[in-house]
């Protein structure tokens, strides 16, 4: 390697090697320092010690397998650590290269085993001799470069291992320093988690190291601040839950043990499993830590969907003492006790249900759950006026939303089978007046006719209920129109698809001839059914079925049928269509046929 040594006079070329240089570089650092007004060589020589540094790494990425390269690496930070351990070494020097030297030699530390220790034992060597506040962030901004390195998981795991003993060592306002650095943190975390060969084992080392880091400097503080250390700690750790969780790539099982490790950190903060899956615990973590940062906020983005799984993973776990499952066990009846508490997990399970990144197990057990805390639970327990649910509402849509994919795409038949099954109890475990609101939702949202029918046929199943109660009669007899309208008459405008929608079709006009002979039956028995009567049976009501729906929906079927018997004669995919239509045909003719009764009786 040719390289340029400028003097106070003359500029003289010599051929040296990386190593050489660097010593060079870092003496004429020190000599320039000694100097008087020597601070602006002394920037000078820094500077053209990282581009040494830099142009090296290039090489080396450039011929990864070259072993020769390798070494002469190992020789260069190996003459750094040397320089920086020299006891003549000056404390302004070695307070100046902190800044660069940490981030600029992370780079190498991919490049093999030896080059990984000699730069871990670089930052550790800054770490002893600087100010603890000045490397809090010098690491900060390493580990923020670090997240755009080809290997992100081993370059950062120096700072990551120097950013734990920085911790230990600040002296003051401890709060405020690890509130900025732990974002940072969680970020290269979750970049080294999208790694395609991620070690699971290795991501957890290093974000356990660092819980361990911020236990032991909650544990020398008092008050106040105590608390907070430990309610930040607590949030770190519910995010990484949901990191590891999500890194994992083959079974839950490998994850499980894991994940309990770090329940221990959370007993600290006094939370609970109940806490945990109702989300009341996160919401008092966030409110004690970020209050109205939504910057702050933003560096926990699944933060929810950690919380669920720590209580899922404590749930399967073999690893969980007795007492554990006791309480776990207690949870579970307090939640089928608790319709307020029920409806928050509800919620809460939805970050995992809806989760594209985790491993069918966690899903599995999430429905296994719902359908725990569901049993045994009847519509009358939550129809009590003095329980609200509305704000519960938009929670266990999106949970319910999410369980109609898991019905639709889950592996096998047993897991598609019990999804089904906690759709129907979760859906009649919500009260009669937001019970439609949820089903008009989740059918306008349906991008499945299939799925619309199924949701179409169990409004009609719990019309057919015996046991419905007057205030679900009501709620079906107001929304049911609007429910079969939002099938035969798209909001999009136009006529619905055939053959396509034939499914989501058939469902909504089974549902208004069962409506229509309901209420007739119902009417005949004397029951009244509202202070105004049936809106199903009203004039109003029929006429506009039979002209808007019915009517358009009878010329679109019998056109449909007729092209595809005279277009393509025994072609298979004819047949089929028209398999799928004459159902439809003989449905809509009874639907007809009742409407025009009811109307001549008004």
């Amino acid at each position: 390697m040719e390289s340029s040594i400028e003097g106070s006079s003359e500029s003289t070329t010599v051929t040296t090697s990386p190593s050489r240089r660097v010593r060079e570089l870092l003496a004429l650092c020190f000599s320039s320092v000694e100097e008087a007004g020597g601070f602006q060589e002394f920037e000078s020589f820094v500077t053209e010690l990282v581009s040494c540094l830099d142009s090296l790494y290039e090489n080396v990425a450039l011929d990864a397998n070259n072993e020769l390269e390798n070494d002469v690496i190992e020789e260069v930070l190996d003459e750094i650590l040397k320089v920086l351990s020299s006891p003549q070494m000056d404390q302004d020097v070695i307070d100046a290269l902190s800044f660069h030297l940490p981030k600029v030699t992370s780079k190498f530390a991919d490049i093999s085993s030896r080059c990984l220790q000699l730069v871990e034992e670089i930052v550790d060597r800054f770490v002893e001799a600087c100010n603890p506040r000045d490397m809090l962030s010098i690491l900060c901004e390493a580990l923020d470069a670090a997240r755009c390195y080809h290997s992100a998981s081993t370059c950062s795991t120096p700072l990551l291992h120097g950013l734990s003993k920085v911790f230990i060592l600040i002296q003051r306002r401890h709060y405020e320093q690890l509130k900025v650095a732990v974002p940072i943190v969680l970020n290269v975390l979750k970049d080294i988690s999208l790694e395609t060969d991620v070690q699971v084992e290795d991501l957890f080392d290093k974000a356990l190291g660092i819980a361990s880091s911020i236990r032991d400097v909650s544990s020398k503080l008092n008050n106040e601040e105590e608390a907070k250390v430990r309610c930040l700690l607590c949030l770190y750790v519910i995010q990484i839950t949901a990191i590891i969780s999500v890194s994992i790539r083959d079974k839950a099982a490998s994850c499980i043990p894991l994940v309990i490790q770090l329940e221990q950190f959370l007993t600290s903060c006094g939370l609970t499993h109940l806490g945990l899956i109702t989300g009341n615990d996160t919401e008092k973590l966030m409110s004690t830590v970020a209050g109205d940062d939504d910057e702050f906020i933003t560096s926990f983005p699944d933060i929810s969907l950690g919380a669920s799984l720590l209580f899922i993973c404590a749930k399967i776990s073999h690893e969980v003492a007795e007492a554990a499952i006791a309480v776990l066990g207690s949870v579970v009846d307090e939640l089928q006790n608790n319709p307020v508490k029920r409806w928050q997990a509800y919620g809460m399970l939805k970050y995992i249900l809806s989760s594209g990144d985790l491993v069918w197990e966690f899903k599995r057990h999430a429905i296994e759950f719902l359908l725990d805390i569901t049993k045994g639970v009847t519509s009358s327990q939550c129809n009590d006026e003095q329980i609200d649910c509305s704000d519960y509402t938009p929670g266990i849509y999106a949970t319910l939303q999410a369980v109609t994919l898991l019905i639709m795409y889950a592996p096998d038949a047993d897991l598609r089978k019990k999804t089904f099954e906690a759709l129907k109890r979760v859906l009649s475990d919500i009260p009669a007046p937001h019970r439609f609101d949820v089903l008009r939702a989740l059918v306008t949202n349906s991008r499945s006719p299939s799925m619309t029918a199924i949701l179409l046929g169990l409004v009609k199943d719990s019309m057919s209920k015996s046991s419905l109660q007057d205030t679900d009669c009501a709620a079906v007899d107001t929304h049911v129109i609007e429910l079969v309208e939002l099938v035969l008459r798209p909001p999009q405008g136009g006529p619905p698809l055939l053959p396509d929608q034939s499914d989501a079709i058939l469902a909504a006009l089974n549902l208004y001839r069962f409506a229509l002979l309901f209420e007739s039956r119902e009417c005949e028995a004397g029951k009244e059914r509202s202070k105004v009567g049936s809106d199903i049976l009203s004039k109003k009501n029929l006429e506009k079925a039979y002209k808007e729906w019915l009517l358009p929906l009878r010329t679109l079927v019998s056109c449909s049928i007729a092209e595809n018997l005279k277009e393509d004669h025994g072609q298979e995919s004819s047949l089929d269509d028209v398999g799928l239509l004459n159902p439809i045909e003989l449905v809509l003719y009874r639907c007809i046929e009742l409407v025009e009764e009811k109307l001549k009786s008004h």
